[in-house]
């Protein structure tokens, strides 16, 4: 995988827009509200692999435009689909003008007429994908191009765009030469959902869906009321295809008492409050200490006051390693079965 990385913060701030534009001026025509003198700090970091780009930008406000002629000139092709965090993107892609609020991705042909502004300082992931390594989805990719893509489809492609995006920088070349094919399946399944495309994306969909989970419990570990129907309706997931990606973990209940006594584990070796054992069981809602020290000691073979003792001689333990990340769980479905 090829990465390369280009930022703006190490030029004079009169120089950093024109180094940018300069940066960009094989594939956009790049223009900016704030002016030269004003500076302008951006950076872009890209991995490529094979016919597929993720590219990260950061940046000042700016717009960008591929005129007819600009295309004529640049007989660049590629797809590409973007994820802005917290612009609101204004685009305008042939005859057709609309708005993408963040958080919606949307997709463009760099072989059209195009322009694109924003006008607030974002952050924002783009895939460009070659039309020769994605030929196989060219009437699903050009059938969506120019059209936000909102509704639960579009949501569930957002969050797999950030799984990439969180993931892309770690991968092996092994797991890189897969993404590829976990981004066209991915993108398959959500632009033109079928049994046959939905199976084929099965693992980075469930990647996807286990990330939702996750960041749902994450929101509600002290909550007494969590569990199936509430993971349920925050993952957007039925109870079923919930179980399914749980089964792995001993269940729902178990998956989340083991999310709980790991919070518990780093609350007890937090030696800047004093919370008893018996508190620090309530607060993660088990039913009394005694309960919650055995299943404490079942998982990681001490007991909570054994933790609680070693935090206040300066000796913490370390909780078994698991890699719980959104990019180890990415990782996960581009490894070979």
């Amino acid at each position: 995988m090829l990465t390369t990385r280009f930022a703006t913060s190490g030029l004079p701030s009169g120089n950093q827009f024109d180094a940018w534009r300069d940066w960009y001026d094989a594939v956009f025509e790049t223009t900016t509200e704030t002016g030269k003198r004003a500076g302008f700090e951006a950076a872009n970091s890209n991995w490529i692999v094979g016919g597929l780009t993720v590219s990260q930008v950061d940046s000042a406000p700016v717009a960008v435009a591929r005129s007819r002629s600009f295309v004529r000139r640049s007989p660049v092709d590629h797809w590409v689909v973007t994820l802005s965090d917290r612009s609101t993107s204004e685009v305008a892609a042939g005859d057709r003008r609309f708005r993408v609020p963040p958080g919606v991705p949307f997709l463009l042909s760099l072989g059209q007429d195009m322009a694109i502004r924003r006008t607030v300082g974002e952050s924002r992931m783009q895939i460009l994908l070659s039309r020769d390594t994605f030929a196989g989805s060219r009437q699903l990719l050009d059938s969506a191009v120019g059209i936000p893509l909102q509704g639960p489809r579009g949501a569930l492609l957002a969050d797999f765009l950030g799984m990439v995006r969180a993931s892309v920088p770690t991968l092996t070349g092994e797991e890189a030469s897969r993404l590829t094919g976990a981004v066209q399946s991915m993108l398959e399944a959500c632009l033109g959902p079928s049994d046959r495309r939905v199976e084929g994306a099965g693992k980075p969909m469930a990647a996807t869906l286990m990330e939702r989970v996750r960041k749902a419990v994450a929101r509600h570990l002290y909550s007494p009321s969590l569990g199936a129907a509430k993971l349920c309706r925050e993952a957007a997931t039925s109870r079923s295809q919930l179980y399914r990606l749980l089964e792995g973990q001993g269940g729902v209940a178990q998956y989340i008492q083991r999310r709980r006594l790991s919070e518990s584990f780093a609350i007890l070796c937090d030696t800047s409050h004093d919370f008893s054992i018996g508190r620090v069981a309530e607060m993660l809602c088990f039913a009394d200490a005694s309960g919650f020290s055995r299943a404490f000691r079942r998982e990681f073979g001490v007991t909570p006051k054994e933790v609680r003792l070693a935090a206040l001689s300066g000796l913490p333990p370390a909780p078994p390693s698991r890699d719980d990340s959104p990019a180890g769980r990415f990782r996960d479905c581009l490894r070979c079965s």
